[in-house]
């Protein structure tokens, strides 16, 4: 991959770790399931308007819609509002990847190697410190809620991987289509009309411009601009030379985290968080085949100096 390409990598793994420092700025203003719903909304508006559909079938847009649009920001908003640290939630949000390989490997029949199996051993032990040292130390539902939302990644993975877009970004945007309606009945069920029209109503005032710059962050930086060059980048590279730059993502928004909200971890969190970073690495990293040793050319047969050519014809 070129230096620029590589910088361009880690440009986006910036965006996505500094997007948990937005969605909490933004969760000081907007109920959570509110804000899923606006976010989404922002997006699908013109996505719908401009770009065109991609063809691809209807219920792997749906499912994708669901499983990366739904499920994951819904649990991951509520486990932020419910007291989730933004970055610890970078990294348990990670969980997506181990989820999405054991996922291949029962409903797509995907064989798993040895290396993911260990890799996936790895980070699920990360995971379980991470969970036991948030037990000791805080409330474990918030935790629980950020692996529901890694486990809807994993779905949508799956439901992106069945649909075999031609342009993915066009799937990304247009997946976005999906979250807005049933998240906005789930908000006005659950939180009710007041605090929602509450939130739009002093949505102009000077103590909500960190939660609007927030939300204007998540989408136009984190979902429009960081997941358009993350998908031009997959085109022109193997995955397994791109992907492994999102492990940066818990790492910038873990020390984001702690630079802008004073966030701090326990001695168990960060072994726990290093042996995710290091299980999902391993687990997606691929063995490369030793080439080829290439045949020596035979040798040559020994000339007879008893045969001589015969002189061309005149």
């Amino acid at each position: 991959m070129p230096l620029g390409h590589r910088l361009l990598a880690l440009s986006v793994a910036l965006i996505w770790g500094l997007n948990f420092i937005a969605i909490d700025a933004s969760l000081t203003h907007f109920p959570p399931f509110f804000l899923v719903a606006l976010r989404f909304t922002l997006i699908a508006l013109p996505t719908v308007l401009l770009v065109p559909r991609p063809k691809v079938p209807v219920r792997w847009l749906v499912g994708y819609g669901i499983g990366f649009g739904t499920l994951q920001f819904l649990f991951l908003y509520w486990a932020m509002a419910a007291g989730m640290p933004a970055g610890l939630a970078s990294l348990v949000l990670q969980a997506s990847a181990p989820f999405t390989v054991l996922l291949g490997a029962v409903l797509l029949r995907e064989r798993l190697s040895a290396r993911q199996a260990v890799g996936i051993a790895v980070a699920v032990c990360g995971m379980a410190l991470v969970g036991w040292q948030r037990a000791e130390h805080a409330a474990v539902l918030p935790f629980l809620l950020t692996l529901a939302g890694a486990f809807g990644w994993a779905i949508g993975n799956t439901c992106n991987r069945l649909a075999r877009p031609a342009n993915p970004l066009h799937l990304a945007l247009w997946m976005s289509v999906v979250p807005p309606l049933p998240i906005l009945a789930l908000a006005f069920a659950v939180e009710g009309p007041g605090p929602i029209a509450a939130s739009l109503a002093s949505v102009g005032t000077a103590a909500a411009l960190p939660a609007v710059a927030g939300l204007a962050y998540t989408v136009v930086i984190g979902t429009v601009l960081g997941s358009g060059v993350w998908t031009w980048l997959m085109a022109r590279h193997p995955a397994g030379v791109v992907a492994p730059f999102s492990m940066l993502v818990p790492v910038v928004g873990m020390a984001a985290a702690w630079m802008v909200l004073r966030e701090s971890a326990t001695p168990g969190e960060l072994v726990g968080s290093a042996l995710v970073v290091g299980g999902v690495l391993l687990g997606s990293s691929q063995t490369r085949r030793p080439p080829r040793a290439e045949e020596p050319p035979p040798e040559p047969l020994p000339r007879d100096p008893g045969l001589e050519e015969a002189p061309a014809a005149r």
